[in-house]
């Protein structure tokens, strides 16, 4: 059984990191700074809720540190890093909550805690607090681009119990 979760996490690890790489190259669907789609987080989200919470983690730090050096944007790493943290603590905190048929809710929240912990990373390396005054538009991309990554694995999740895997 042990084997069959490696096996399982390391699928959904190198999943998350190749939709990362392919996202990254898609040019930005709007002319606003740092909105992107995060459809990476989708496959977090799904590994939370079949390989469990530390395997999510686990799939989280690859595709954060990987994804990093796969694109060029190494310099990137600690707004990824920060966001995503904070993301996967929200959520893994929400899912206790929400049942899965609320998992886009679960996914919103963590797309604004993504958000909040851009803003603060951006904070802490630039010593600029004017910063802040930019999340609100994150705030709001946030909750548009939870919810469409939420309903994804949300979709992904009813198939996979479909299939009794």
């Amino acid at each position: 059984m042990r084997t069959r979760k490696l096996a399982e996490t390391s699928l959904l690890a190198a999943t998350a990191l190749i939709i990362y790489i392919v996202e990254a190259q898609i040019p930005s669907l709007t002319n606003i700074p740092g909105v992107k789609l995060g459809l990476s987080n989708t496959v977090t989200l799904f590994a939370m809720y079949t390989v469990g919470i530390g395997q999510a983690m686990f799939i989280l730090v690859i595709r954060v540190l990987l994804g990093a050096f796969a694109t060029g944007q190494v310099m990137s790493l600690i707004y990824s890093a920060a966001g995503g943290i904070v993301s996967f603590i929200v959520c893994a905190l929400l899912k206790k909550v929400f049942p899965v048929r609320l998992l886009w809710v679960v996914s919103v929240f963590g797309a604004i805690g993504h958000n909040i912990g851009q803003i603060a990373a951006a904070v802490f390396v630039t010593g600029t607090r004017e910063i802040i005054y930019y999340l609100p538009i994150l705030v709001i991309s946030g909750v548009v681009t939870g919810a469409f990554t939420g309903f994804a694995a949300q979709f992904a999740l009813k198939r996979v119990e479909r299939m009794d895997c």
